[in-house]
């Protein structure tokens, strides 16, 4: 009803409402411009962090401060210039790989890593994964069966360890699940 009638249900945040109609919002715009994400860009990145984040109160911009991930010791680089400059390395690492699979899994990954905004980094990630899977022609994944505390989990053991096993073994199973109850 929220999304088909903009009537929000009772028991739940305006902010829950708001961060729904945002998602929609923004995998409607990956799906209708799906061809631009062929080839990533900063501006995409930052323009579907704003369409996930809008009307949140989070700042749009890369952020200049630190910012916790609560449950882990990580602490993500803090300066703007060291931020935009490893957002450009990990652009042009995703640009030169084919493979589309390796290509979502590598941006996911590093967007979520690097934290360049204030919040909304990992909805931000898994976003611009799905408009890298859709520009090559690949269904896009809903994340909808993966149990919460095992994605952080997942990227903790990342952020922490340097492992991406956990994630891909996620990553892998909702790739399935996508095919499997979807298409």
């Amino acid at each position: 009803m929220l999304i088909k009638k903009r009537i929000e249900a009772e028991g739940h945040s305006k902010e829950e409402a708001i961060m729904i109609l945002n998602h929609k919002n923004a995998i409607d715009y990956i799906f209708n411009n799906k061809d631009e994400f062929k080839k990533l860009d900063l501006f995409q990145i930052e323009n579907i962090h704003e369409l996930l984040t809008r009307g949140m109160n989070i700042k749009k911009e890369i952020r200049n401060h630190p910012v916790r991930i609560i449950g882990t010791k990580y602490k993500p680089i803090e300066n703007k210039e060291d931020i935009v400059n490893y957002l450009h390395k990990v652009i042009n690492i995703v640009n030169s790989i084919s493979d589309p699979f390796s290509r979502v899994l590598i941006a996911i990954l590093m967007i979520s890593y690097i934290q360049p905004f204030e919040d909304g980094n990992k909805r931000t990630a898994r976003i611009i994964g799905n408009a890298i899977f859709l520009a090559n022609n690949v269904c896009p994944l809903s994340y909808r069966n993966v149990n919460e505390t095992d994605y952080k989990k997942a990227l903790l053991l990342f952020y922490e360890q340097n492992s991406a096993r956990f994630f891909k073994e996620l990553f892998v199973e909702q790739f399935n699940f996508a095919v499997n109850n979807y298409f």
